[in-house]
């Protein structure tokens, strides 16, 4: 009679501890499988010349970041002012990758709220996010000299990132041979 109720008990207490240490863990710290791995290749548009097309192969021998952003996304928006002071420190070129959006929507957007971008690449239908593992936007990309991913910020980008993540690598990697 007792052990009629101990096994849904048991079972309630595991999947309690299960919870438990899912709860714990920060979901902007799930690792990428890119990290140290090539940077996919990519060949887009731009935004406001749609017949220049800019690839991975023509961003090798620098350092530079990937913003993944949408004109429909709340925290892209959050993160913009950040990403221009970034952008305005000129440690390292930010291109934008315009995932999933309208152009004339990404053009007003850019225009409202300023360009912080090098170029902002077009990837209309998320192919090229899907093939960088973007699985929401914002996410932002630090590209070694070699084309090789070495960071990843899931979420919006603050001045804390910025500080103490973003800026002490990107001038380690520019420190690096490429």
């Amino acid at each position: 009679m007792k052990s009629r109720y101990l096994i849904p008990l048991a079972l309630f207490l595991v999947i309690v501890g299960f919870l438990a240490v899912g709860l714990k863990n920060d979901p902007k710290r799930v690792p990428s499988p890119l990290i140290g791995k090539p940077a996919p290749h990519f060949e887009l548009p731009t935004l406001y010349d749609p017949k220049e097309k800019i690839a991975t192969e023509q961003l090798r021998g620098k350092v530079w970041l990937l913003n993944v952003w949408a004109s429909w996304c709340v925290s892209c928006r959050a993160e913009h002012q950040v990403v221009k002071r970034f952008a305005q420190m000129n440690l390292a070129p930010v291109y934008g990758l315009n995932y999933k959006d309208e152009e004339a929507d990404a053009k007003a957007w850019l225009e409202s709220l300023g360009n912080p971008y090098e170029a902002s690449l077009v990837d209309r239908d998320g192919s090229t996010g899907i093939d960088w593992g973007v699985y929401g936007v914002p996410e932002t990309f630090v590209v070694d000299k070699k084309g090789i991913i070495r960071h990843k910020v899931i979420g919006p980008v603050t001045d804390e990132i910025v500080r103490d993540q973003l800026v002490p690598l990107i001038k380690k990697l520019k420190e690096e041979k490429g």
